[in-house]
């Protein structure tokens, strides 16, 4: 389960909304939000957090919550350390060889290594100016 699978479950059961009915008002099948739920399916589009949010009448730091945990619940990623310190790429090849074995607290203690940082925009390629 991803952590915006299990935040939309918590939200869902809270709420006492079914899988089949919150399927149908998001005008998709129950197959697949119970597929996103459980982390079988990537990330959610972002017009689907927004209906989503929509659906739980949700506002401000709550909403944020739901859009940064889609943002963060990709099930399977790739991580691109091409020129990058070779430490980089050590340590991305170490955590995918040992996440599977880390309990709890030790993913814990890791995610509370990494600096929080603000989102940074997505890079994109730039055209060529053209001079005449």
């Amino acid at each position: 389960m991803t952590p915006f699978g299990q935040k939309i479950r918590d939200l869902r059961t809270t709420r006492g909304s079914s899988l089949k009915e919150m399927a149908a008002a998001l005008r998709v099948t129950p197959a697949y939000l119970s597929a996103l739920e459980h982390g079988r399916r990537g990330r959610p589009s972002w017009r689907l957090v927004q209906s989503i949010i929509g659906y739980f009448n949700v506002i401000w730091d709550e909403a944020e919550e739901i859009e940064r945990l889609a943002r963060i619940s990709h099930p399977r990623i790739t991580i691109d350390t091409a020129g990058l310190d070779p430490k980089a790429t050590e340590l991305a090849n170490r955590l995918a060889e040992e996440i599977a074995h880390l309990s709890g607290a030790e993913m814990e203690k890791l995610l509370a290594a990494l600096p929080a940082r603000p989102r940074r925009p997505r890079q994109t390629a730039r055209k060529p100016v053209r001079t005449r």
